[in-house]
Formats: C-alpha cells, structure tokens, sequence
C-alpha cells in the first residue's frame, strides 16, 4: 500500500461517526423519536435516513427533536424500485427525491442499490455512470450532492481486468460521492484495504459493517437466492472484515457509517458495540 494513504491521514480530520437507519427500520418506525433518543444517548450526533421520501417533514421533525442530523441519505435514483433483503420500496422521480432530502436536511443522497444484471455488462456500468453524472446536475440545483452504495453484485464481472465497480468510478465524475460497504466489498472478492487506497479522495464515506463473509458471492449468477435473515454480521472489530486498516487507509474519509443488514442482537446493544470501536479506536468522532 502506498505510504501516502498513512501519512495524508494525519492531517485530515477523522470522519464523524453516523449510523445508516436502515439498521434499525422496524424500531424506528415503531418510535421514531425513541429511536433517534437512544442513538443520541449512545453518542451518536449523525445518523444516515432510508426511506425518507415518503415522510420528509416527519424525519427532520424527530431528527430536530432528538438533537441529530442527517448529513447523508439512501434513496433510489437509478432505478424503479429499490430492492432490499426484506422486501421491494417504490421509487419517485429524482427531483421528488431531492425535494425530499433537502427537508430532512441532507447533503449527499447516495443510491444504494442497481440489481445486478445492470453490473453483468459494460454497456449497464456506463449506462449507470452516465446517469449518474446527469443527476449531478439535478441535485445540484437543489444543494444537493449524489452518491453510489455498493454491494457485491459490482465485483463479478470484469472489463480488461478492472471490476465493474473500479470501471464505474472511472466513468464517473468526480461530484458523485463513493460510500463503500467495507463488508460487501469483502464479499465481492476485494482486498479491501487496497480498494480503499485506490479510491482515495473520492471515498467520502464508508458503511463500518463486519460479519463472516459467505463462501460465495449471493449476488453472483446462479446463486440462490437470500435474505437478511441468512448473513452472519458481528459488532465492528470482531469478524472478517479488516476494518481498522481500511479506516486508516481512507484519505479523505468523513462519514464512517454503522450498519448492520442482520444485528446479532439488540439493536441498539450492537449499534454502541460499533461505536465504541470507532471512538475508543481512535477511527471517528
């Protein structure tokens, strides 16, 4: 790894820690404010909003109640409908997405998933790419900025050597912000540490997520097919993941975002797990 990934990491200031509520969507929307109460009392100041389209001035009413921001969001701009583990959410246009965001506060709206068939064919990543950098533009009349998530459908195939996901930063501009699922990159087949390095300064933000990666890539064609419920996902610092050296290889890093898709038990037990291996690893304030 190249020496300068270390030393350019002194002199940034560590990223904030935040937590993708995605990680607790049932308690949250059981009691969003209680919810968002118990992160604040963890320590958490930021937290990343899903599923906020349809309920803007509801989120950024409990966010300002509970002393949080929402500086960075998931929502779908690149397809019809977001697909999850759990279950299908209906997708509205972007500049509805963008209205949206901005009343909940956010700066960065970060698609979170393109099925995978799209990533099978350079003909699919430069169409994602392409309108990706168009959405640049439309966030950016609203203030806002746009963002890719990754899975591991974006590692299968491979252009001349290059990943399909390596391929779409390529082909992307430099105003689409990079948040990389530091556990599904693992997934994918990366040497993760080494991912983080080459993507530099375009790495903004990363989902903090460790677990037993599966032996074969559930994204992959022909795999069956799977839900949440089936990951083997552990508190940050405690399973295959390599995350403290991918952290301090990030040179410009500043969100490091909690997550799980599956929490090996309480929720909030396992959200503090995670933070303290942030903060009392010296990773995110």
């Amino acid at each position: 790894m190249p020496r300068f990934a270390y030393e350019r990491k002194v002199d940034v200031a560590l990223p904030e820690a935040s937590v993708q509520l995605y990680t607790l969507a049932a308690e949250f929307t059981a009691d969003m404010k209680g919810s968002l109460d118990k992160l604040a009392a963890i320590g958490l100041r930021n937290v990343e909003a899903f599923d906020f389209v349809r309920r803007p001035d509801e989120i950024r009413a409990a966010l300002d109640a509970s002393g949080l921001v929402s500086p960075t969001g998931h929502a779908p701009l690149l397809s019809d409908e977001l697909w999850t583990p759990d279950g299908s959410i209906p997708t509205p246009a972007p500049e509805v997405v963008f209205e949206a965001a901005a009343k909940v506060g956010l700066k960065t709206v970060i698609d979170p998933f393109v099925t995978p068939e799209r990533w099978f064919t350079l003909e699919g990543v430069t169409d994602i790419a392409d309108r990706l950098n168009a959405l640049a533009d439309t966030a950016a009349g609203f203030g806002l900025q746009v963002g890719y998530h990754n899975h591991a459908q974006e590692f299968v195939a491979d252009f001349d050597g290059q990943t399909a996901y390596e391929r779409f930063v390529s082909l992307t501009d430099e105003r689409v912000a990079l948040e990389l699922d530091l556990y599904w990159a693992l997934v994918g087949g990366q040497d993760v540490v080494g991912l983080v390095s080459r993507l530099g300064d375009r790495l903004v933000a990363v989902h903090v997520k460790d677990g037993i990666a599966p032996e074969t890539n559930p994204f992959a064609p022909g795999a069956e097919s799977f839900g949440s419920q089936t990951l083997d996902q552990r508190h940050a610092g405690s399973g295959d993941v390599p995350l403290a050296d991918a952290l301090r290889a990030a040179s410009a890093l500043q969100y490091a975002v909690i997550e799980y898709d599956n929490a090996p038990g309480d929720v909030f037990a396992d959200i503090a797990a995670s933070y303290s291996f942030l903060i009392e690893g010296g990773f995110a304030r």
